[in-house]
């Protein structure tokens, strides 16, 4: 063999090498345990910001059967696809693929990675999905995918798993509430310490998969800021910063709080700003058919004013209400009388809602002696422990 076709072989085989790397390398593949027949796996892209663990969302990129012994490969996903987040879903035949079950840790179908143009191995047991999912030499992005759902799943055991509250008649709505949160914290933790921006995304959508911030707003701005500082070049950073633009959000910790003339339960116009009190202000919205907000009225806000009243405590409640009647009587029967009590009598629809931009109740703002909110949906023993903490400042 001469040299020349010798040196042309030689080129065909390092290209053809080349060009089977490119092509074999760049994939996810894996094994799935226990996986019945009629299951397939799903590669999808979410391609905005609310379509991250939203169902019927996201692009289906690639399919995979899962063969007898639990093998898996994408084939038409490769080395030509984007980078970025994307989630591999266990779907039943028969059902859109892009169907995520994310209300149970134990039961959810679908787990987040981050493709960085190389290839991923992964494992999962059929039961237990996304608690069993493991990526073999993950990269450090995946690894804080992996950390954020074992947070997820402890969050939720903690706070969630196996309890029942009594909201039909809402006597138990704050407890729900409380939990919701303290569940949520826990995510909003991990999304503001990590160093990695998808994995921040990550742990955002599942703090509200329905995107329903007006409880937590201070999280979405801090969220801005942060990656903002980072210069973090990405299309979702822009959704981030318009959904935690103040003109969306209800007023902030750290604002004033707006000034506002309303009609008041004995027909005169009053100013909040200058009906604050000397140390404390608790602004308080409620409604004569809000359960909880009757509970809060008797059990922690009578016993609050009568202690505090003389020491520097104000409260201010805003009704929604549109039947002056029923205002005047749950004020009255409750003792919540004894304060300021302001209603425009056009029920959720009014004009100082829209200004503060709050749509749920029981919510209150706690103002220092500035009018400056310090503190916001305070409720039961932490309310007073604040109260008495603040008054009794020297």
């Amino acid at each position: 063999m001469n040299r020349i076709c010798l040196k042309s072989i030689i080129t065909v085989l390092i290209f053809s090498s080349f060009w089977a790397s490119c092509t074999t390398d760049v994939a996810i593949t894996g094994k799935i345990k226990n996986a019945p027949s009629n299951y397939k796996l799903y590669l999808i892209r979410p391609e905005q910001l609310n379509e991250v663990a939203a169902s019927f969302f996201g692009n289906v990129i690639d399919s995979a059967t899962i063969a007898e012994d639990g093998s898996f490969s994408f084939q038409q996903f490769s080395g030509n696809s984007a980078s970025g987040l994307f989630e591999i879903v266990l779907q039943a035949s028969g059902k859109a693929p892009n169907y995520l079950i994310s209300e149970d840790p134990k039961t959810s179908n679908y787990m987040p990675v981050i493709f960085q143009q190389k290839s991923i191995k992964i494992a999962a047991n059929f039961d237990e999905f996304q608690q069993s999912f493991s990526i073999e030499n993950p990269s450090e992005e995946n690894k804080a995918l992996l950390q954020l759902r074992d947070i997820k799943n402890n969050a939720y055991k903690k706070y969630l798993a196996n309890k029942t509250w009594q909201i039909e008649d809402g006597s138990q709505l704050l407890e729900k509430e409380e939990a919701i949160l303290n569940y949520q914290k826990s995510l909003m933790n991990f999304a503001d310490n990590s160093e990695h921006f998808l994995p921040a995304m990550q742990a955002l959508r599942w703090v509200s998969p329905e995107s329903d911030f007006e409880r937590i707003p201070e999280f979405l701005v801090r969220q801005c800021q942060k990656w903002q500082e980072k210069n973090i070049t990405n299309s979702w950073l822009n959704e981030l910063c318009e959904m935690g633009s103040r003109k969306n959000l209800p007023v902030l910790i750290g604002d004033t709080f707006p000034e506002a003339m309303l009609p008041s339960i004995t027909k005169d116009s009053l100013s909040i700003i200058k009906n604050l009190g000397s140390k404390l202000t608790i602004i308080d919205l409620w409604a004569s058919w809000c359960v909880p907000c009757r509970k809060e009225n008797r059990k922690v806000l009578v016993p609050l004013y009568e202690e505090y009243k003389s020491k520097g405590l104000g409260i201010i409640a805003y009704a929604l209400e549109s039947n002056e009647k029923a205002w005047k009587m749950a004020a009255e029967s409750d003792g919540a009388d004894a304060w300021i009590q302001l209603s425009e009598l056009q029920g959720d629809d009014t004009d100082f809602l829209k200004k503060i931009r709050i749509r749920t109740i029981p919510a209150n703002f706690i103002l220092d002696k500035n009018g400056i909110v310090i503190a916001k949906n305070i409720h039961g023993e932490a309310l007073i422990d604040l109260v008495k903490s603040e008054i009794e400042k020297e």
